[in-house]
């Protein structure tokens, strides 16, 4: 048999490599060389490394089966540190100097890997065998067989550093983007430039044309043509280096683009991430060539017919020295013709159809190229390298006919259009029977916001093979549809026929799973985890899915393709992440005051994105004697909270009354223009989903308060129904949270202390409950709230974001005489619960409405209808046997667990003990000095002065059903 040959690089040829420049890089700890414009899949063959990987299961030796962005063998480590990178393709990588690639799913060497003991074990690893084993004992589950899976899964290592690299995100627009530079796109484009508007063409690698010139003669000079064209045209942009990577509603088009990978010294980002919106797309994405099923197709040095010629052309690289074909279609040819014009040899075309009398088979022959009509191979010779091959008759059951000594197997099973982007959005696929390949269906395109088609396949993605474009195009003979080779292969042959090259799914697992009723291609892809490896099925679904069509006796239309999702190709999470990394990821907020509460010693506690002061300890106080100490201060006297992180939602327009009054549950429209009002706003489903003081600021013009952490998720939601439900009313909005800085004043002493300041009336004539106030307090243009959460005389005065340090350096300063006391938000949480206020998240948990909360009053009976409304008139919400809002009073002196439940009798199917209620709440109040708890109680305001228990690990609580307001029920101190 042949030996492996070297050097590997070819003394002349290869389109895109730079002889003169020379690429150093590491493989496994080897020092080797490569040439600019290699890939690392190039770079490494032309060193000799034929095996690359080992596959997932089998650990069995893989090499490179493909030269594009479906290669599923050749996957590396690539980088180290931070840059290090797992599961990329070697086929796709550019190569660079210094670059370090690292193999994977191999121990301790590539070469010799103790993990492919397991390809001695096939026999006991059929598809599905993990459902079937890992079952019983199911004692063994946790300790021994789940653990024992997840340190086999996956292939490559995750990285365990940061990574250094920047990514960025950008937006483009274009009447039309064209997918794919090869000769149709770059011609669509041409003709859709020429009609005016933006053309975008995205090309997903360094050069233009496809595989027009690697398999034409004068491929690239009308590719140069082309370009120059496009380039002198103003409407034009062309994009290199450009993934479009998934496509969505409405021409959203997703796209990455490698600036700089695997670089680190160029200075760039290294990826970007383009989100484009378009008015049509045109998918110009070629085909993929499909590997033919024979027994051996695995091994090393078996390779698509159409990677070989790209290695022999683009790399000036010999994957071998004797290249023997194997095709069902004309195309292969293309191969044998190139290897012999680099000085390589092709010992035989194992052609299985009966008859090849086209013009690429004449040709062949020509040039003294044994052909062999009706014949397939019987088994690849060789493990780790091809020594050889046997062939025999396709239509027959793989008796040999001979031996074929050779050391590269070039296979062409037939072409699949690229569809994934077509099918991403809706878009449907027909069988071609004549031609053996799913297409899409002009008829059935993907739709866009009008209903109307704006997706367009052209070219070979579009099932044109040949490319009108290329006048002079040779005529090929109709392909013969290849699934299993030989035709009537042994059971045993079947075994040793690879469809998933990465995931090592066979004939014989496809063929089991549909003997054992997967009917489905999405189930039989689960079953057997066909198309499930990093390449998603690529070069091997179609084979797979026709396999299982055969094996439920159904043509392949009936069968049908699983789906395709997005992304095409893996994304990187820092590509996805872009700039929102580490800080930027979830920025810090901190209010105009922040800067205050840090030097005066502030505890912070996060809420939301936010960092509000949970207390202001002094010298050796603990947090709750300070928080004792903060509610004590502003009960007797004064104090001052930062509320500038409540949420401030501008709402204005002709029918902002309208749609004030379909957020809250209560009426907003008739709400005069001064005054406030308390509102809930509920989901469609009927449950509280926030709350908070509704303004009238004139009289199309509302101030929506809301939570902190609800700001940016009440805002969104507001846009979702105007954007979505009523987008034809007239209604705008602006979350002004950030804009402005507000501060609680709040005490007895409060109106002294703002009378201090002078410019602003703030009597109780002037400015009572629930109205609001503007103009100048001492010299900052404000606005002032009489509005209450702590049952105390209070007032909210909101300035401008940049004058809010200002304003509270000037109320401590008028208030020093008074004691005036910053408090923080624990001191808030308890003086609200003293008062029975309810707060968001805590006394609601998503299951809760606001009559659980005794909230009825806030729910309007004059308007027709409210989000939520129609859900909370469901019979079950109605219900009276509702958890519903009570105190809780403790009967020992001890603070009752926070979310303790309460018991009831019996127990329930489980065996547990029926319960009846919980706590939300629990505080001891400094004010009242004993412990206070509201919590939610099955049919609660029916059963005052009731004893509950609440059992905990190791004892039991109990509390008697209270009214919830524990501190002034009347109203009285906010009146004052």
């Amino acid at each position: 048999m042949t030996k492996r040959f070297a050097p590997f690089r070819l003394p002349a040829g290869g389109r895109l490599i730079d002889r003169r420049a020379p690429r150093g890089f590491r493989f496994d700890g080897r020092a080797l060389t490569g040439l600019a414009g290699d890939t690392l899949a190039s770079a490494l063959l032309a060193n000799g490394q034929l095996m690359m990987g080992r596959s997932f299961k089998y650990h069995r030796p893989r090499g490179p089966l493909a030269s594009g962005a479906e290669e599923p063998n050749a996957l590396f480590g690539l980088g180290q540190g931070g840059r290090f990178e797992p599961n990329q393709r070697a086929t796709t990588t550019a190569l660079g100097q210094g670059m370090v690639a690292t193999s994977q799913n191999a121990w301790p060497s590539l070469n010799r890997d103790v993990g492919s003991v397991n390809n001695l074990l096939w026999r006991f690893f059929p598809a599905g065998f993990y459902y079937k084993t890992f079952i019983h004992p199911r004692a063994a589950w946790k300790r021994l067989f789940e653990p024992v899976i997840r340190r086999a899964a996956g292939l490559g290592r995750a990285p365990e550093l940061p990574d250094p690299d920047r990514y960025e995100q950008a937006y483009g627009f274009a009447e039309v983007v064209v997918v794919g530079g090869g000769i149709a796109g770059l011609s669509a484009a041409k003709r859709i430039a020429q009609g005016g508007g933006r053309v975008l063409v995205l090309e997903q690698s360094g050069h233009w044309g496809g595989r027009t010139p690697v398999d034409h003669a004068d491929g690239q000079a009308r590719i140069d043509a082309a370009l120059a064209e496009l380039r002198a045209m103003p409407n034009v942009t062309l994009r290199r280096n450009t993934m479009a990577t998934g496509l969505y509603d409405h021409g959203y088009l997703l796209a990455r683009e490698a600036l700089a990978d695997h670089d680190p010294n160029a200075g760039l980002p290294r990826q970007r991430l383009w989100r484009i919106r378009a008015g049509r797309i045109v998918t110009a994405t070629g085909a993929l060539e499909r590997p033919l099923s024979f027994a051996g197709n695995d091994v090393p040095g078996v390779m698509l017919a159409s990677a070989v010629r790209d290695y022999i052309v683009d790399y000036g690289v010999a994957p071998g020295r004797r290249i023997a074909v194997v095709t069902n279609n004309d195309d292969g040819y293309r191969t044998a013709l190139a290897a012999l014009n680099a000085g390589l040899e092709v010992p035989v075309v194992l052609d299985a159809r009966p008859a090849a009398d086209g013009a690429l088979p004449a040709e062949a022959r020509a040039r003294g190229v044994r052909v062999e009509t009706n014949a397939g191979i019987a088994k690849v010779l060789g493990k780790k390298g091809v020594d050889g091959l046997r062939y025999c008759a396709q239509d027959g059951d793989g008796d040999p006919l001979g031996v074929v000594d050779c050391d590269v197997i070039a296979m062409s099973g037939g072409w699949s259009p690229v569809v994934h982007l077509w099918s991403h959005c809706g878009g449907k696929l027909t069988w071609d029977e004549r031609r053996a390949m799913f297409s899409p269906d002009p008829a059935r395109p993907p739709t866009g916001a009008n209903g109307q088609g704006n997706v367009l396949a052209v070219g070979a993605a579009a099932g044109d093979l040949l490319v009108a474009e290329l006048t002079g195009a040779v005529a090929e003979a109709p392909i013969l549809p290849v699934w299993v080779m030989p035709a009537r292969a042994t059971r045993k042959a079947r075994f040793k026929m690879w469809l998933d090259f990465q995931n090592d799914v066979k004939v014989s697992d496809v063929e089991l799973a549909g003997r054992e009723g997967y009917a489905s291609v999405e189930h039989a892809k689960r079953y057997t985890t066909l198309g499930m490896a990093t390449d998603q099925g690529k070069v091997s679904n179609i084979n797979g899915l026709a396999v299982l069509s055969d094996a439920l006796g159904q043509p392949i239309a009936a069968t049908g393709t699983t789906t395709f999702r997005p992304p095409y190709t893996p994304l990187t999470l820092g590509t996805i992440a872009a700039e929102a990394r580490g800080e930027v990821f979830q920025p810090l907020r901190k209010t105009p005051m922040h800067g205050w509460h840090e030097a005066h010693g502030a505890f912070f506690e996060p809420v939301g994105l936010w960092r509000r002061p949970y207390c202001y300890p002094r010298g050796a106080e603990t947090h709750a004697d300070a928080v004792k100490r903060e509610i004590l201060a502003v009960r007797g006297g004064v104090g001052t909270l930062d509320a500038s992180t409540l949420g401030k939602i501008l709402v204005k327009g002709p029918d902002a009354g309208r749609f004030v009054d379909m957020l809250y549950t209560n009426l907003m429209s008739s709400l005069p223009v001064g005054k406030c009002r308390y509102g809930l706003m509920c989901s469609e489903n009927g449950f509280l989903i926030d709350d908070g003081v509704a303004v009238r600021l004139s009289e199309d013009e509302w101030l929506c308060h809301t939570t902190t952490g609800g700001a940016d998720r009440i805002h969104a939601q507001m846009e979702d129904w105007l954007q979505c439900e009523w987008w034809d009313w007239q209604v705008w909005t602006a979350n002004l949270t950030e804009q402005f800085a507000q501060v609680a004043v709040v005490g007895p002493k409060a109106r002294a202390v703002l009378e201090k300041l002078r410019g602003m009336d703030v009597s109780e004539a002037a400015l009572p409950f629930m109205t609001f106030a503007e103009g100048v307090l001492g010299s900052i243009p404000a606005r002032i709230y009489r509005i209450s959460f702590s049952g105390e005389l209070s007032y909210e005065i909101c300035v401008s974001a940049d004058r809010g340090q200002e304003l509270w350096d000037m109320i401590h300063a008028a208030g020093a005489e008074f004691g005036i006391t910053p408090y923080g938000t624990e001191a808030m949480h308890v003086m609200r619960a003293e008062k029975g206020f309810i707060m968001i998240g805590d006394e609601t948990d998503g299951t809760v409405i606001p009559q659980d909360l005794g909230l009825n009053w806030a729910i309007s009976k004059k308007k027709p209808d409210y989000l939520g409304k129609r859900a909370q008139e469901r019979s079950f919400m109605a219900s009276p046997d509702r958890w519903k809002l009570v105190g809780l009073e403790s009967l020992d002196g001890r603070v009752l667990p926070d979310g303790a439940y309460a018991v009831a009798e019996g127990v329930n199917a489980n065996g547990q003990r029926n319960t009846q209620g919980r706590v939300t709440s629990t505080y001891h109040s400094p004010t009242l000095n004993r412990p206070i708890a509201m919590g939610l109680v099955h049919r609660g305001p029916d059963r005052m002065g009731e004893v509950l228990e609440f059992p905990v690990p190791g004892d039991t609580f109990r509390a008697r059903i209270v009214d919830p307001v524990f501190y002034d029920k009347e109203g009285a101190k906010a009146n004052v």
